[in-house]
């Protein structure tokens, strides 16, 4: 497990060199989920070895999954029956995917009570559409504030119209209408690579689902779901992480095991501030940041396939950087635990709700804390690029995310390493230590 103490880095140092890009742990948490749906045992390969992937592993364990890793990222996964379809309350409140145990238990055993999910809190994340959903298409559905009880006919038929595009909730409402009889179709569903990539491991095993990927998925249950082996798609987010970081060091970088389809958002706006961002074939890309002057872009998170949410702490920590004004817009979530980290660090940044206004100057180093996965990625990149030392605290975020970060950000030339752990004093042995009174 990757350390929790504090990075130490040393700014300043152009990222240079290649790295392979880990799988995607939100494509992974949806379809290990998914892996419920069968009896059967299932073989998965590209599967990071992340915190949440851990504490999902934990709760699939007392639903009666058995998990065992048989190699460095292949996970082999085996629920010969559900033992139980109540999840564990502590560890749901850590994890926000869990949230599409929902769909799962409901398919596989007609009924769940599952916790209120968790994870990052960085703004408000309802599930709104995953209840609404699920209630147009015949589930049965209770919320008594902490947990969802629900049940579903035997027989799933009916359509819902997602309000808004949501991962989750089309996640969600896919994996309860999966096993059984009936004809569910969904409206403006989340075109998503990680939705998509459920769909492909789901029929995969025999399910027959169609659309993923478009506006309109139809699913049409099935009796049941065989076992077999799937690769997981790489992770954008890192790929893009490093992309950016790349930048802010003013470096260049070759990425293996990508995609550089699902990333075009992010090359493009890298691109237009003057990087040179070249395919090299279907799974790699070279970034180079090396010999230009880099310019100020406006930048829109928005839906797959526009520039991602979970990028634009990261994106703003390198536009601190860039000479001019850049407008950094969130029309997701209200991601702003970052500014006033990078605030501290030098940073000049007007924040309004959803909106940055972003003027680049010179980041000095200093002490900072991350607040969640992507504000904690954010602060890593500005202290590559800073002068001086940074401290990031938080790193038990960032180990939620990125698996092994700091050395593999050393590994093409970043000055990063935790801070030892401090030395815990243990007493001579006969010593009698005072006891603490309350």
């Amino acid at each position: 497990m990757t350390p929790d103490t504090p990075l130490i880095i040393h700014g300043g140092q152009p990222l240079r060199g290649t790295l392979a890009v880990q799988p995607s742990k939100n494509a992974a948490l949806p379809i290990i989920v998914a892996s419920l749906l069968t009896s059967e045992p299932v073989t998965l390969h590209g599967i990071p070895r992340l915190r949440d992937i851990h504490t999902l592993l934990d709760i699939l364990s007392h639903l009666g999954t058995r998990a065992d890793w048989v190699g460095a990222h292949s996970l082999r996964l085996h629920t010969p029956e559900l033992t139980t379809t109540v999840t564990p309350h502590a560890l749901v409140g850590q994890l926000r995917a869990s949230i599409t145990l929902l769909g799962a238990l409901l398919s596989r055993a007609h009924e769940a009570h599952v916790g209120v999910p968790g994870g990052c809190t960085f703004s408000e994340r309802p599930v709104d559409q995953h209840v609404k959903a699920l209630t147009a298409i015949g589930v049965n559905l209770r919320d008594d504030g902490d947990v969802f009880h629900a049940t579903r006919p035997r027989v799933m038929h009916g359509s819902y119209l997602f309000e808004l595009l949501t991962v989750g909730g089309t996640q969600n409402a896919v994996l309860a209408a999966v096993l059984g009889e009936g004809e569910v179709t969904l409206e403006h569903c989340s075109p998503d690579t990680d939705v998509v990539d459920m769909v492909n491991f789901l029929n995969s095993l025999g399910a027959d689902i169609r659309g993923a990927g478009t506006p309109t998925i139809t699913i049409r249950g099935v009796p049941r779901l065989h076992g077999g082996e799937y690769r997981v798609i790489p992770d954008r987010l890192e790929a893009g992480t490093f992309m950016i970081a790349a930048v802010a060091t003013r470096g260049q970088l070759t990425l293996t095991n990508v995609n550089p389809a699902h990333l075009r958002a992010v090359s493009n706006k890298l691109t237009e501030m003057g990087v040179a961002v070249t395919e090299l074939g279907e799974d790699s890309l070279h970034v180079d940041a090396t010999q230009r002057d880099l310019g100020p872009v406006n930048v829109t998170a928005t839906e797959y396939p526009g520039f991602p949410t979970d990028l634009q702490p990261i994106m703003s920590a390198l536009l601190a950087t860039v000479p001019g004004t850049s407008v950094m817009t969130d029309r997701i979530y209200a991601r702003t635990t970052h500014v006033p980290e990078l605030l501290r660090m030098g940073a000049s940044i007007e924040l309004a709700d959803h909106v940055q206004v972003i003027r680049g100057t010179s980041l000095r180093g200093t002490s900072v804390r991350g607040a969640d996965i992507r504000s904690g990625a954010a602060l890593v990149v500005a202290a590559l690029a800073a002068d001086g030392e940074t401290v990031v605290d938080g790193v038990r975020h960032l180990s939620r995310g990125y698996e092994d970060l700091a050395a593999r950000l050393a590994s093409i030339g970043a000055d990063i390493r935790h801070a030892e752990p401090e030395a815990v004093a243990v007493p001579p042995t006969g010593v009698v230590l005072p006891v603490a009174m309350d």
